[in-house]
C-alpha cells in the first residue's frame, strides 16, 4: 500500500513538473530562433558590408593588376600592356563600332578574344587623345575600363571590349531576353552606387580632384560610361578631365562655349543675362561641385521606373535636395553620397532579404 502511494505521489510531483517543462522547451525554442535571426541578421550585414561600404572595396581591387599590366575576362595571371609591336602582330581590326570627335574605336580580336581599338580621327585632335591615355593610364582601377596596351607612335589605344557598349538605351539592354532578370530595383540602385562611386573616385583621385566635363546634357554623361555583362559600370571616356586644386586656388571651366540648359549646373551658366554677349574670358571658373549637381538626373535615369523605384526615389529624396542646391558649397560630397546610396542599398537588402524579422524581434 505504502509503495502504491509512494509510486502515485512520485507521478503526481511528474504531472506537477510537465507544464513547466514544457515552457522551458517553449522558451528554448524561441531563444533558439532569436539567436537565428540574429545570426542571419550578422552575417547578412557582414557580407553586405564586405561588398557594398567596406573602404578597401570601394577604392581598389584585390584583383587587379600591378601599373603596367592587365588581366580581364577569365585570365589568371597578369600580362604586361602590350607593345606597338605586339598590337600590330596580335590585333586583327574587325569592324567600327563607335566613334566621337576624338576617337574612332574598331571592335578587334586578339588571342581570340574581343577587345575595342579606339585610333585617332584628326591629327589635331593629338593632345586630347594623349591626355586621354595619360588619364587611361594612371587611373586604372575598377572603376576605369581596363587598358591592354597603346601604341604612340600610331596613335592607338587597346582596351577591354564590352559588348552592350554605353549607358545610353539601357531599357532596351534590360529588355533583351538573356538580361530581363538583371531588371530589378537592387541592380538598378546598385548601377546608381557604382556611377557615384566613379565620380568619388575622380574627385579623390590619384591625380587630384578631376572634374567630369563632358557633361553637358544626359546623353553625352551616359557615352562617357560603359556596361559590362554582369552590370556593372565602368568609365570610358576619361578625354576631359580637368583638375580643381582648392591650395592653388585653380578652378576649372568646360570649354569654351557657352552652354545652357537645366543639366548643367547654375555656376556653368553665363551669368550677366541674354542682353550681354557671351566672352569666354568673363565667364567665371567653378569646382568638381558641378559633378554633383548632376547626379539626382543621372541617378533617376538609371532608376528607371520599374517595380520599387518610386520608395528609392523617396529615401534619397533629402540627399538629392541637397545635390541641387544653388550654392555649390553648400551641396555635399561625392563621398557623402556615395555612403548614402550605399547604406540605403544595404538597408533595403536586409529588409528584403528578412521579411517580417524585425516584428518577429
Amino acid at each position: 500500500g505504502k509503495q502504491s502511494r509512494g509510486c502515485h505521489r512520485g507521478y503526481s510531483r511528474m504531472e506537477k513538473k510537465s507544464p513547466h517543462s514544457k515552457q522551458v522547451h517553449v522558451w528554448r525554442g524561441i531563444t533558439l530562433v532569436l539567436l537565428a535571426i540574429v545570426l542571419i541578421n550578422l552575417l547578412l550585414y557582414f557580407y553586405l558590408d564586405h561588398y557594398y561600404l567596406s573602404p578597401w572595396h570601394s577604392s581598389s581591387d584585390p584583383d587587379l593588376c600591378p601599373v603596367g599590366f592587365f588581366k580581364m575576362g577569365t585570365m589568371e595571371t597578369c600580362l604586361p600592356w602590350l607593345s606597338c609591336e605586339a598590337m600590330q602582330k596580335e590585333v586583327r581590326r574587325l569592324k567600327l563600332v563607335g566613334e566621337g570627335a576624338v576617337k574612332k574605336v574598331f571592335l578587334g580580336e586578339w588571342r581570340e578574344r574581343k577587345v575595342a581599338l579606339s585610333q585617332l580621327t584628326s591629327p589635331v585632335l593629338q593632345d586630347d587623345f594623349l591626355h586621354g591615355l595619360e588619364m587611361l593610364k594612371t587611373l586604372q582601377s575598377k572603376h576605369v575600363v581596363t587598358l591592354l596596351g597603346y601604341c604612340k607612335e600610331n596613335f592607338a589605344i587597346l582596351t577591354e571590349y564590352h559588348p552592350l557598349g554605353s549607358l545610353k538605351d539601357l531599357e532596351e539592354k534590360f529588355n533583351l531576353p538573356r538580361y530581363q532578370s538583371f531588371n530589378t530595383w537592387p541592380n538598378r540602385l546598385r548601377l546608381a552606387v557604382d556611377y557615384v562611386s566613379i565620380i568619388s573616385y575622380l574627385h579623390n583621385s590619384p591625380l587630384g580632384t578631376l572634374v567630369m566635363c563632358d557633361s553637358s546634357d544626359l546623353d553625352k554623361v551616359l557615352s562617357q560610361f560603359l556596361l559590362t555583362t554582369d552590370f556593372r559600370i565602368v568609365a570610358n571616356d576619361l578625354d576631359a578631365l580637368p583638375l580643381v586644386s582648392r591650395e592653388r586656388g585653380q578652378l576649372v571651366k568646360c570649354g569654351h562655349r557657352q552652354l545652357w540648359g537645366k543639366f548643367v549646373a547654375p555656376e556653368q551658366l553665363w551669368p550677366y543675362g541674354e542682353d550681354v554677349e557671351f566672352d569666354d574670358e568673363r565667364m567665371p571658373p567653378y569646382d568638381e561641385k558641378t559633378d554633383i549637381w548632376k547626379i539626382p538626373d543621372v541617378c533617376d535615369y538609371l532608376l528607371g521606373h520599374g517595380e520599387g523605384s518610386d520608395i528609392i526615389r523617396l529615401h534619397l529624396f533629402d540627399i538629392h535636395k541637397e545635390c541641387k542646391r544653388r550654392n555649390p558649397a553648400e551641396r555635399p560630397s561625392a563621398q557623402t553620397v556615395l555612403t548614402t546610396y550605399k547604406h540605403l542599398l544595404m538597408s533595403l537588402l536586409k529588409d528584403s532579404a528578412a521579411p517580417g524579422m524585425r516584428d518577429m524581434l
